[in-house]
């Protein structure tokens, strides 16, 4: 990452997005497993564009996170595919199967190019525990 990065210079005080699409997917694989000690490195930016097709991971944790912070707490929740294009910001609103299930807290890139962890703030429970199931609808809307 170059420093000359506005997010990594704290050039925004506010969130820079003012309107934005939805982003709407279906679970493709459900997860289970929770870890105390996971130590995810969410990424200082609260923003990335996810094209449709995509699969990426998404991952719940109870702690207070945000862009830049690192993550132990997290309950593995599911995969995910993007049915449209987009941009996801910190605090869209997620839900899975007409629940929501928490808000968007950052990213961490583990494991790109393969896939983003998409890590959400709620309640730290895994997607087979929460009866999550294949080709249930996900979608991250913003909030005003």
């Amino acid at each position: 990452m170059t420093t000359e990065d506005p997010y990594v210079r704290k050039k925004f005080a506010v969130n820079a997005y003012a309107s934005k699409n939805d982003l709407h997917g279906n679970v493709v694989a459900v997860l289970r497993g929770t870890l105390q000690d996971r130590n995810l490195d969410l990424i200082p930016q609260p923003s990335r564009v996810v094209q449709k097709g995509d699969v990426h991971e998404v991952i719940v944790t109870d702690e207070d996170a945000g862009p830049g912070s690192r993550v132990g707490r997290v309950a593995y929740m599911a995969f995910i595919e993007f049915h449209n294009g987009g941009v996801l910001v910190r605090g869209d609103q997620v839900s899975i199967g007409g629940q929501v299930v928490g808000h968007l807290s950052g990213f961490d890139l583990s494991h790109a190019p393969n896939h983003m962890n998409l890590v959400i703030g709620g309640e730290l429970v895994a997607g087979e525990e929460r009866g999550l199931q294949v080709g249930m609808e996900v979608s991250f809307r913003m909030v005003l």
